[in-house]
């Protein structure tokens, strides 16, 4: 029987209808999902065996969660996908504020109506897309914004006390009855307002200007946090920590893998533009351990959180980079290169927060220094460990490579070469097949020039050559060599 063409609450009672709260209706959606053997949230990477289980295992409690993670932990879209675990249609008495539910209205309005119309209330319902509110919780929120405040015209009008329901605004919670509420970033909140929410959470009751109200809201709240709150403006007080039913601990990809996996699945990137650029596996690697270089770099606050949307966006810069370069030559096709990943500076730049350290380095050296730590962190998942310490006769495996550049010879790699430029760039180094065939023998042809690249990065990395930085491009010579030739 399709519910939403019952129309008058007598009609309701005499169906299978059976009023439920939110906390037992997302209960008994999200059971049916896990028996099913369901997902319940989609496209959240990362999380299935952490934090997933922690938000059912609450929602089967009927709690109210807080969410404590850093930004771009995916704590606001999982609040939002929890959408899918409410009914479709519900029914409310027409004409409320506050969705009241025909079978157990809450509010003054609807008792009055269905006291006075009985079985011919009329009714109407309310889609699942509906009931979902959000609030970004900042200093100047007020109790009002929340709760609401006395309307002192309607109060003049219908010649009632200010005590009374029905010269009462109300705020955002009380319209979220029966729907999701997400406060984004409680400890923003000033603490007179975190107060007004102990009686909300724990005795169902709303105070406003003095004036208490019986009115058992039933939402289901959703906060979200940061551990530690670098905005300096505030922490969650403890007597509303006792209230939230259960705290949930977000986090960071724990490897590159699920990072690569979020970054492929929430790139804005056009797959016609995709299909152009040859993407090396290692460019994708790298870009994550960007994001990994940062989180432990000593120039970053890692109190404020290195979020994902650094690899994102980074990514996206990234193409943008090789998909201009490709215009200005008239390519149809091309593979990214290592020097494209100057292009993502300005991503990077906007995405980290600088502690003392880093702001007198400048952001945009720091940007620079994390995308070298990347190139080194990996260098040795692909070619031999350089020690620190070497014995000075021991014979190397980059010495060939190396006295290319001892010899006075030198690489300079513009910024927009075009591919046949920047190939027989790289194809003049004297070393470099050995060094590729012996240990990435497996190399894909399209790959070929990205890893000579990465090769000679690395090496700049571990201090073997040299690396300058000009308007057109950058350019790597010996390391010895030129301090030799210096003292000449």
């Amino acid at each position: 029987m399709d519910l939403t063409n019952i129309k008058t609450l007598g009609a309701l009672k005499s169906s299978d209808y059976k009023s439920l709260t939110i906390q037992e209706e997302i209960a008994k959606n999200l059971k049916e999902k896990i028996r099913n053997k369901q997902r319940t949230f989609e496209g959240i990477l990362g999380y299935e065996n952490t934090v997933i289980p922690d938000v059912e295992r609450a929602l089967l409690s009927g709690h109210n969660i807080n969410l404590l993670g850093l930004r771009g932990q995916a704590k606001t879209r999982l609040a939002r996908q929890m959408i899918g675990l409410l009914d479709e249609w519900i029914p409310v008495v027409m004409g409320t504020e506050i969705n009241d539910d025909p079978v157990t209205p809450i509010s003054l309005y609807a008792q009055e109506k269905i006291a006075e119309m009985g079985d011919a209330t009329p009714i109407e319902w309310l889609h699942r897309s509906e009931r979902f509110f959000e609030k970004l919780a900042t200093p100047d929120v007020t109790v009002a914004d929340l709760i609401g405040d006395v309307d002192p015209i309607k109060a003049a009008q219908m010649k009632l006390s200010y005590a009374d329901e029905r010269v009462i605004h109300f705020g955002m919670i009380p319209r979220a009855h029966r729907c999701i509420f997400v406060l984004n970033e409680l400890p923003d909140l000033q603490a007179r307002i975190q107060v007004a929410l102990f009686s909300i959470l724990q005795e169902k009751e709303i105070q406003i200007r003095g004036f208490k109200l019986r009115l058992p809201i039933a939402a289901q709240f959703v906060f979200t946090a940061n551990p530690e709150d670098y905005t300096n403006r505030g922490s969650i007080v403890t007597p509303l920590k006792d209230r939230i039913g259960s705290q949930i601990l977000t986090h960071y990809p724990h490897n590159r893998e699920i990072a690569k996996s979020i970054t492929a699945q929430e790139a804005n990137i056009d797959t016609n533009r995709l299909s152009a650029i040859h993407i090396p596996e290692l460019a994708r690697e790298l870009v994550e351990q960007i994001s990994f270089e940062a989180r432990k770099s000593e120039f970053v606050d890692s109190k404020s959180g290195v979020s994902a949307r650094l690899s994102i966006a980074a990514f996206e810069n990234l193409i943008s980079t090789a998909e201009r370069r490709m215009l200005q030559h008239d390519e149809k096709k091309s593979t990214l290169r290592l020097l494209d990943f100057l292009g993502i500076i300005p991503a990077l730049n906007g995405k980290i927060e600088l502690v003392y350290e880093g702001e007198q380095e400048g952001a945009e050296q720091v940007s620079y220094h994390l995308i070298t730590q990347a190139i080194k962190t990996l260098f040795s998942d692909y070619f031999p460990k350089i020690e620190k310490l070497e014995k000075p006769d021991q014979e190397g495996p980059y010495d060939a490579l190396l006295d290319w550049f001892f010899k006075d010879n030198e690489l300079f790699l513009e910024d927009d070469l075009d591919d046949k430029s920047y190939q027989m760039s790289l194809d003049q180094i004297t070393g470099v097949g050995e060094l590729l065939k012996t240990h990435q023998p497996d190399l894909a042809h399209e790959d070929r020039y990205f890893m000579i690249e990465f090769l000679i990065w690395g090496l700049e990395a571990h201090q073997k050559l040299n690396k300058y930085r000009s308007l057109e491009g950058l350019q790597f010579k010996d390391a010895l060599g030129s301090y030799i030739r210096g003292l000449q």
